[in-house]
């Protein structure tokens, strides 16, 4: 069913919430406008941040004329507040998601706190569920003390929605509406309850999310933000950025998603539109990175875990379901709009089934940084990473889609081929560490071999840098990746070199292309694109490490400027500065924490 449409808004102009197995994201606007349940990978059932009349949302917002709003979160949590402000009064919205118990994924809850803080103040709520990624009809059943609707899907047999108020209801076309006053001071408390057809037990009443839930949610979160080790310069900057990537991991599984939505375009009018809602064994393998330079080393222990029983297998899948399970196959939603009219929108990724090499070394790195850091990792568990290693071997030479996903050709890309050293070297030096067993001299030659494959067959004279892939007369922003895995000195002067070309053709002030695809069509796909985000945050720790650090300290800083009024990042950033691509998006945030973390170690040195 269609519903009125409603003004798209800027993807920048959301804040994010989450119970650790689900995100929903909450506009300037008050609006729900994006949510997936019983998990990040499931269908939504709020979508109209990818089509505004059929996605289906859950507004609550002021009827006060023109206002202005402010969002900001309550510090040290994911607790959200929305203020309205107009010549008739201010109103303040309070969104959280209770955090569950771990494996409990019968109760996913939203909870909306409504209060008018100055003035009489009348609201307007509609609650517009649109199941199964708006395909599936629903049926809705208000009951009798009309402060219950129970929303369910005909079509979709998993998931029920129960909305309680302390506030009147009513239904209109099968969805939920209120318009209520209140009165200065006064508060109202709405509560929308994602469960399972199946679910047995009482359901708790509206009093129990009104007063309980509230404190015991900041509570947890304070609890494990207290549990980081870092003591240094951008803390709280490093803080909501840590906090971004807990609720992209699963409390249940151990993994972590590469971003929470799927569909919003890199590009508008172009078709660079992707599902990011699943675990990328590189993505989640850095952000363990940044969660064991923090200190978080139970959510490290959890990925080792979920890891650990994948690595059974002979090769590692590029990604997977949040659960460990391999991921449906890509497809188009051609019924949806997409974002401004970007189509199509997709769900699934093609990348599942593609050649990506790299991801040994991500991978090998943060176990290594794991075991020597924080946990010896067992033989058990050694074991099966020989078995990743041998792959490295067996194949570091085949040319492969690399860490851009190029989908039209394969390559032999300079960022694999330094990740394949990355993997043999850390690899050999969690053996000798832990005197384990392992072919010394083979994977020595391995490791040398590769080196000097990737330091003269990747060096272009006539440049003056090393290359995207061999042959190529164009730089990559993942050659920043070079000093930043210690494969070269900061102060080399082919690396030296190198950064000049990135400073000339990928840099725009502290905006990095990742490359650019104008001068040679090697990603086979229209649009121009954005700046990646994560790529200026890899050229400011390269700076950093380089000994360029006041520089890395005016570039930090004016990085973060362009952050959302939440400090929350996108994948990348348009003409307009506009955020575009997924959002927020894990890389861009373990990357700013990376930085950060490197010229903090600067400045303490200085």
């Amino acid at each position: 069913m269609k519903h009125q449409e409603r003004p798209y808004q800027r993807i920048e102009n959301y804040g994010i919430i989450g119970n650790l197995e689900t995100v929903a994201l909450v506009s300037l606007t008050g609006s729900i406008d994006f949510m997936c349940f019983p998990r990040f990978d499931a269908p939504t059932i709020f979508a109209s941040l990818l089509d505004s009349t059929k996605g289906g949302f859950f507004s609550v917002e002021p009827q006060m004329g023109e206002y202005n709003s402010k969002q900001l979160y309550i510090p040290g949590t994911a607790v959200l507040l929305t203020r309205f402000f107009s010549e008739s009064g201010i109103a303040e919205l309070t969104d959280y998601m209770p955090l569950q118990a771990a494996g409990d994924e019968t109760d996913s809850t939203i909870v909306r706190k409504i209060k008018a803080i100055r003035g009489d103040i009348t609201f307007k709520l509609h609650c517009v569920p649109r199941f199964d990624y708006a395909e599936a009809k629903h049926e809705a059943d208000l009951k009798k003390k009309k402060n219950e609707i129970i929303f369910t899907a005909i079509n979709d047999g998993n998931v029920q929605l129960r909305l309680i108020a302390d506030i009147p209801l009513q239904l209109k076309r099968m969805d939920g509406y209120a318009e209520f006053t209140l009165k200065e001071s006064e508060m109202a408390h709405i509560v929308l309850q994602a469960v399972k057809k199946d679910h047995k037990g009482a359901f708790s009443g509206i009093n129990y999310y009104a007063h309980d839930t509230y404190h015991q949610t900041i509570a947890k979160w304070r609890e494990w933000v207290g549990k980081s080790t870092y003591k240094g310069h951008y803390g709280e900057l490093i803080q909501r950025s840590a906090i971004t990537l807990k609720l992209l991991t699963s409390a249940r599984y151990g993994s972590v998603i590469a971003a929470a939505t799927f569909g919003i375009p890199e590009t508008l009018g172009g078709s660079r539109n992707w599902d990011y809602r699943f675990t990328w064994i590189r993505d989640a393998a850095f952000t363990m990175y940044a969660f064991l330079k923090l200190g978080f080393y139970d959510e490290a222990t959890n990925f080792m875990n979920w890891i650990s029983s994948l690595c059974t297998e002979s090769k590692l899948q590029l990604l997977y379901k949040v659960d460990g399970t391999k991921s449906g196959a890509e497809h188009e939603l051609k019924y949806l709009d997409g974002y401004k009219g970007a189509r199509p929108v997709r769900i699934g990724n093609a990348a599942a089934t593609q050649l990506q090499i790299d991801i040994y070394g991500e991978l090998i790195d943060t176990i290594y940084i794991y075991n020597k850091s924080y946990k010896p990792i067992t033989y058990e568990f050694w074991t099966l990473i020989q078995q990743q290693v041998n792959s490295v071997v067996a194949g570091w030479k085949q040319p492969d889609h690399g860490i851009w996903e190029i989908r039209n050709v394969k390559r032999e890309f300079l960022h694999t081929r330094l990740m394949c050293w990355v993997a043999m070297d850390r690899a050999i030096k969690i053996a000798e560490h832990r005197s384990f067993p392992y072919p010394e001299m083979e994977w020595q030659a391995v490791r040398d071999e590769i080196y000097n494959d990737i330091y003269h067959n990747f060096w272009n004279e006539e440049l003056g840098a090393w290359v995207q892939y061999k042959g190529a007369k164009t730089v990559d922003a993942s050659a920043l990746l070079m000093p930043l895995t210690h494969f070269i000195t900061p102060l080399e002067p082919r690396w030296l070199s190198t950064m000049k070309v990135i400073d000339r053709d990928l840099r725009l002030d502290v905006l990095i292309y990742r490359y650019r695809n104008h001068l040679e069509r090697i990603d086979g796909l229209d649009g121009v694109e954005g700046t990646f985000n994560m790529c200026s945050f890899w050229y400011i720790e390269a700076l950093a490490k380089c000994g360029e650090i006041d520089l890395a300290v005016e570039s930090f800083e004016k990085m973060i400027g362009y952050a959302n009024h939440l400090g929350l990042f996108s994948e990348e950033l348009g003409m307009k500065g506009e955020h575009l691509g997924n959002f927020p998006q894990a890389f861009t945030h373990l990357a700013l924490i990376s930085a950060a973390v490197e010229i903090n170690k600067q400045l303490s040195r200085r």
